[in-house]
Formats: C-alpha cells, sequence, structure tokens
C-alpha cells in the first residue's frame, strides 16, 4: 500500500478535507465521509473514491478492503495532525473523499418509495435513510432545498447506507408527484388529518410512494389534495405525534408487510 505521508496539513490537496461541509458540493459533487463504519460501508459501494486520509492504525486494520478498490490518493496522517485538519476533536481516525453517484431518474425508481417534503434536519434525513435501507424500500427521493443524504453529518448517522438507496432531488413537489400517480404510484401522505386512514388498516399495493412533511408544519393542505390516501398511526391519547423519522420507519415497516 503506497501513501502520502503528511508532513505539512496546509498543503492544496488537503483543502477539501478542511472546506468541506453539509450542503456544501463542489461542482465535481464531491463529499466528505468520516468514521471507519462509514467510510468502510461507502468502500463496499460503487462510489468513486478519489482519496482517503487515515492513520496508520486503520489503513493496517483494514488494507484488504481499501485494496480491493481503486482509490487515487492514500493519505497518511497521525491523529493530532488529522484534528488539525478538520479544526477540532475528533474520535475516529480516518476520513474519505468521494463523488455522489449520479441521482437515479425519476421514471427508473424502484416500487417502494420515500418521499420528503421540506425535511430540515440533516439527522432526520440520515436516520430515514439508514431505516429504508434497512427495511428494503428501494429509493429516496428529496426536494432540493432538504439536506443532501450525502452531507457528512446525513452520511454519518445513516451508517453510509444511503448508498444502498436510489436517490433523486426533485424541483417542483406538485409536479413530480402528478408523474409518480401516472407511472402507476399510490401516493400516501403521513399526516393527522379527521379523514386519515389508520396505519393499521392499509392495504398497500406493489408501487406506492410514502411522503413525510416538514418536522413541524407536516404537509400542506395543497400538497395533500394531491395525495391519494392519507395514512396516520395510532397514538396514545395526549401524545400528538412521532418525530418524522421514527414515524417514517414505522409507515415504511407496515407498508411493506401489508401488501
Amino acid at each position: 500500500m503506497k501513501y502520502t505521508i503528511i508532513d505539512d496539513i496546509n498543503i492544496p490537496e488537503l483543502e477539501i478535507y478542511k472546506k468541506l461541509r453539509d450542503n456544501a458540493f463542489t461542482e465535481d459533487n464531491s463529499f466528505i465521509a468520516d468514521s471507519p463504519k462509514v467510510v468502510n460501508m461507502l468502500l463496499g459501494s460503487e462510489i468513486k473514491v478519489k482519496s482517503i486520509l487515515a492513520t496508520k492504525e486503520y489503513y493496517d486494520e483494514f488494507s484488504e478492503l481499501i485494496n480491493s478498490k481503486k482509490i487515487e490518493k492514500l493519505f497518511l496522517v497521525g491523529k493530532e495532525e488529522m484534528q488539525g485538519i478538520v479544526g477540532h476533536k475528533i474520535h475516529h481516525n480516518c476520513m474519505m473523499h468521494g463523488t455522489r453517484p449520479d441521482e437515479t431518474p425519476l421514471d427508473s425508481l424502484g416500487n417502494n418509495i420515500l418521499m420528503l417534503d421540506a425535511i430540515t434536519s440533516t439527522e432526520n434525513v440520515g436516520s430515514i435513510a439508514r431505516s429504508a435501507a434497512a427495511l428494503g424500500v428501494d429509493s429516496y427521493l428529496l426536494p432540493r432545498q432538504s439536506p443532501h443524504p450525502y452531507g457528512r453529518r446525513a452520511l454519518r448517522v445513516s451508517m453510509g447506507y444511503v448508498s444502498k438507496l436510489k436517490v433523486h432531488i426533485y424541483g417542483d413537489i406538485s409536479q413530480t408527484i402528478q408523474e409518480l400517480k401516472k407511472d402507476g404510484y399510490m401516493i400516501y401522505a403521513a399526516e393527522v388529518t379527521p379523514d386519515a386512514t389508520l396505519l393499521s388498516q392499509v392495504k398497500s399495493p406493489k408501487k406506492w410512494v410514502l411522503l413525510m412533511g416538514h418536522e413541524g408544519k407536516g404537509i400542506s393542505a395543497e400538497v395533500l389534495s394531491l395525495c391519494d390516501e392519507v395514512l396516520s398511526i395510532e397514538m396514545a391519547d395526549g401524545v400528538k405525534s412521532f418525530n418524522v423519522s421514527v414515524a417514517a420507519s414505522i409507515m415504511m415497516y407496515q407498508l411493506k408487510h401489508t401488501i
């Protein structure tokens, strides 16, 4: 294994590790991932890896996995130098510079889609991605203004499992829903309304989309009117709602197991 030993953390090749933050992507769709679990998950995918920045301990432990992937640069640093590059104390010993995979076209998504409407929390974006992958949901559909699932924090929360999902970023939600309906998807909206179908009573078709709304505002009446059916989870008296990522997990499980 051939390393580039880093004596000066200010070299231009390491600028990407200093400056790239959530939603601050370069023209080539670069992203940064950190921690062995996340990096190793991505190394096992088809994602293009441009470089790894890590300690010798990491390279020694995972040499077989690293050698199985064609990687342009392997930067070798100590833990203190890595913390100097990141700018704060860290508990991991590796980082990766990769390129986001190409988006999947809307008409090429799988039978089951988790769709977000105006979600603002990076943690929720990552948590929902992890649950979707675990439950066998095919695709992840997000608005352009949402945190990206390949943002550093979202990747960390998803543990890199977003790499198992087809991802599509949409612009106009109304147009996107109409296109999905034309393609044969049943559009379910997760919302608490007087006429909502209780989740335990739903019988899902082969092709469905589950739309999750904003953490605080939910889904607007205009968007709800475009959906085929509104679903809600039975709640104990005095409790209004779950966290959106918890609700998404419960609903995805039910829809996957009530065909």
